[in-house]
């Protein structure tokens, strides 16, 4: 009885594969034409192995965690704070339940658009920073051959909502700078002026050295390994004479000593507005010297339009004035 049910499947399989030859052979001729029964079973071979390998191409893929953890290593050589922000998001990606394990090549749009909402629906900068990231993960896919395309791009990017930028006012930046005069704090007075007069961003300043700084030439060079967006820049460096005397080194442990700067002039923890100084620095540069293409060398920027959106709440020239002055 068992022998008899095999043989059943067997002729069941053998006519299937008969049928499948056959369509086979006519699309071949449809195509290719008639020829001879030796060519036409060499073609049968050829179109066989070509579908197998293009099948297994098709389906070759890995989880996105293997994706995620490959695409990290692939960068390997950036700064260390730049992939600690990197493994943060993805740890914040995997972490949506079941995510970790989908197939690369199967996941698709509103699955990945669903993923972000899960992982970052409490902050619009993190959600766009999470979907840069989850799109730099299926491109690296891509490029890996371990999916067909990159459902991401299809994902809408929030725009920016710029809020009012408050330059800071001359009283500030004279306690600002009493504080720094002070021997507590003497070593924070090269920073401070890098971040208000030359419009260096703070974690740039914390990677300058010594000789980034050259006070005869009149210009800071921030190399690209000091650079947020990568790419090396020269600055001019206003108000030298006012770096006279002053110890031309950055000190350690940068950021508790900025903190514990600001925290000498007067501002209670939470109360600094990031980069402020760096926007106090491009106010007031734009308002006195009114060259917006020089701004945006000096800032890094790659267009004037973040300058011309984010800097309208301009001081009075007569305060730039005294500001420069």
């Amino acid at each position: 009885m068992k022998k008899e049910k095999r043989m059943k499947s067997s002729i069941l399989k053998r006519k299937d594969a008969a049928r499948l030859m056959q369509e086979l052979t006519e699309r071949l001729e449809e195509q290719l034409g008639v020829c001879d029964q030796k060519t036409l079973i060499a073609r049968i071979r050829r179109v066989i192995e070509a579908g197998v390998q293009a099948v297994a191409q098709a389906e070759h893929t890995v989880s996105l965690r293997e994706a995620a953890e490959a695409s990290i290593r692939a960068r390997a050589g950036r700064r260390p704070c730049t992939l600690r922000d990197l493994r943060h998001f993805v740890r914040r990606i995997l972490r949506v339940e079941g995510v970790g394990e989908r197939p690369l090549r199967a996941m698709s749009t509103r699955e990945c658009r669903d993923i972000l909402t899960q992982a970052f629906s409490g902050s619009r900068h993190s959600y766009t920073k999470g979907r840069a990231i989850l799109h730099s993960i299926f491109a690296y896919g891509l490029r890996q051959e371990w999916c067909a395309e990159n459902p991401v791009a299809r994902i809408e990017v929030h725009a920016p909502q710029e809020k009012e930028i408050k330059p800071l006012s001359l009283p500030e930046i004279r306690r600002l700078e009493q504080a720094a005069r002070h021997p507590k704090h003497a070593d924070m007075q090269l920073s401070l002026h890098l971040m208000l007069y030359c419009g260096v961003r703070p974690q740039e300043v914390a990677r300058l050295s010594p000789q980034d700084i050259r006070q005869e030439q009149r210009r800071v060079i921030i190399p690209a390994r000091s650079s947020k967006t990568g790419g090396g820049r020269v600055i001019p460096l206003h108000r030298a004479a006012k770096l006279k005397g002053i110890n031309l080194r950055i000190p350690r442990n940068w950021k508790n000593r900025w903190k514990q700067l600001r925290r000498a002039a007067g501002y209670a923890p939470g109360e600094w507005q990031p980069d402020a100084c760096r926007h106090t620095f491009a106010s007031y540069h734009a308002a006195y010297f009114q060259n917006l293409p020089a701004l945006q060398l000096e800032m890094g920027h790659r267009s004037a339009d973040l300058l011309r959106t984010r800097y309208l709440n301009l001081p009075a020239v007569e305060e730039a004035k005294r500001y420069w002055d």
